[in-house]
C-alpha cells in the first residue's frame, strides 16, 4: 500500500494484518481519488472505519485540510497514528478510538467529503451512509466502498447517487452528492 500522489507520493503505508482486515486496493483507490480528485483540496474529511488510514491520507496528500480517522479497533488506531506520522500528517488528523456511531452522534463538525469502509460482513452499509449524511455540508460527497451484492440506497437525507463504479465482480464503490434540486 502505498500514498497515489500529492506531497506523500509514493510513500508506502503499515498495513493490518489478519483475515478480517480487507484494505481497499490501489487500482479501486485510484478510481475513487480521480472520480473526487477536484473536490479535495481545502476540504474536511471523514475516514470512518479507517483501518490503516489509507483514504485519509490520500486526501491529505492531495491536500485536504484536515481528516478525522475512527476505528473502533486499537490495533488500528495504532497503524493510522503511525501512517499519519511517517507521511507528516500529524497536524492535520485527528484519530477517534471509537464505534462509528458513536463518533457520528457525539461530533459537532461537518464534513466536506467522507468515506465509509466498513468491514464487509458486518452490513453497516445503509445505517452508516445515513447517519453520515446527517453531518455532512451542503456541498458534501459520501463516498462507500461495499460488495458488489449489497444494494444501496438511491437517496438519503438529502443525498442521492452521483455515479456507481464496478471493480470486478465483487467491488463497487458509490458516490453520493447532495441533492440540490428543490
Amino acid at each position: 500500500m502505498r500514498v497515489i500522489t500529492g506531497t506523500a507520493r509514493g510513500m508506502r503505508l503499515e498495513t493490518l494484518e489478519g483475515n478480517d482486515v480487507r484494505p481497499t486496493s490501489e487500482k479501486v483507490k485510484e478510481a475513487i481519488f480521480s472520480a473526487i480528485n477536484f473536490e479535495i483540496e481545502g476540504r474536511r474529511v471523514l475516514d470512518l472505519f479507517a483501518g490503516s488510514g489509507q483514504l485519509g491520507i490520500e486526501a491529505l496528500s492531495r491536500g485536504a485540510l484536515k481528516c478525522v480517522f475512527t476505528d473502533q479497533s486499537q490495533n488500528a488506531v495504532d497503524v493510522i497514528k503511525r501512517n499519519v506520522q511517517k507521511t507528516g500528517f500529524l497536524k492535520e488528523s485527528v484519530i477517534c478510538r471509537t464505534d462509528y456511531m458513536s463518533f457520528l452522534r457525539g461530533t459537532k463538525e461537518t464534513f466536506d467529503i467522507a468515506f465509509i469502509d466498513p468491514p464487509y460482513n458486518e452490513g453497516h452499509y445503509v445505517n452508516a451512509l445515513t447517519s453520515t449524511a446527517k453531518v455532512m455540508s451542503d456541498y458534501g460527497i459520501i463516498v462507500v466502498e461495499h460488495p458488489a451484492e449489497v444494494g444501496l440506497p438511491e437517496e438519503t437525507n438529502g443525498f442521492t447517487v452521483y455515479r456507481t463504479y464496478k471493480y470486478g465482480k465483487l467491488v463497487n464503490v458509490t458516490i453520493y452528492k447532495k441533492n440540490t434540486e428543490g
